[in-house]
């Protein structure tokens, strides 16, 4: 489902270089659920966003379907991400000017869902919002955006979907409901999923953990014992 082969991603800031990915690779399995963790800084979200197809690599190659997006314009990429991909991310990304049932109508429509409202409305009552439909993000609280933002991830039937922090912004006991409904979901989807979490309770609940320090990646062993 997904294969990396030696990723880096070199920047400069301040006349200085900075190699935030030094060469990684891994693969992670159709429907497997694996948790990127690491201290803040250590490249987890630039990883995510490389596996996505949302930045360009310095060099190395990722794969999604067997499809090397490492080869391809945004315009393919895109394209592909609109086939195969959902996202939730920490701050929501909700659109304001839309109601929550807008905004989970809104990758419905441009895949060409013959109904996207109907669709729409079965997921938002899935996250448990159905007469929050006609609502706007503003007037959501951060757990009710976030339900919101899960609901158009699932919505168009993703076969990976990417998580940065999504439960970064809530509170414990939000946190926590989030968490168990992003793992149903998952469930009844079969999706694959990855996520970047600061969040050892949400690690816990992958099959996989990664761990990312200076610009390297391991494998956690599933006892917990250090590599």
């Amino acid at each position: 489902m997904i294969r990396v082969n030696n990723l880096c991603k070199t920047v400069v800031t301040g006349g200085q270089q900075l190699d935030i990915l030094k060469g990684i690779s891994f693969e992670i399995k159709g429907g497997e659920s694996v948790a990127i963790v690491g201290a803040s800084g250590a490249g987890k979200s630039t990883l995510l966003g490389l596996l996505a197809g949302l930045d360009n690599a310095s060099s190395g190659d990722i794969f999604l379907h067997e499809q090397n997006i490492s080869v391809m314009t945004e315009d393919q990429r895109a394209a592909l991400r609109a086939r195969h991909v959902g996202f939730v991310f920490q701050s929501f990304q909700l659109l304001p000017g839309m109601t929550a049932l807008e905004n989970v109508m809104l990758p419905l429509e441009l895949a060409g869902h013959r109904s996207p409202a109907i669709e729409a409305k079965k997921f938002l009552d899935k996250v448990g919002l159905a007469e929050r439909g006609g609502h706007y993000p503003r007037v959501l609280s951060g757990g009710e955006q976030q339900r919101v933002a899960l609901a158009r991830a699932f919505a168009v039937s993703p076969d990976i979907l990417f998580a940065d922090e999504p439960t970064g912004n809530l509170d414990e006991h939000t946190g926590q409901r989030i968490i168990d409904l992003l793992f149903e979901l998952n469930s009844q989807s079969k999706t694959t999923l990855v996520l970047v979490t600061h969040e050892a309770v949400l690690a816990q609940r992958c099959e996989r953990t990664l761990v990312m320090h200076d610009g390297l990646l391991r494998e956690e062993p599933a006892t917990g014992t250090t590599l």
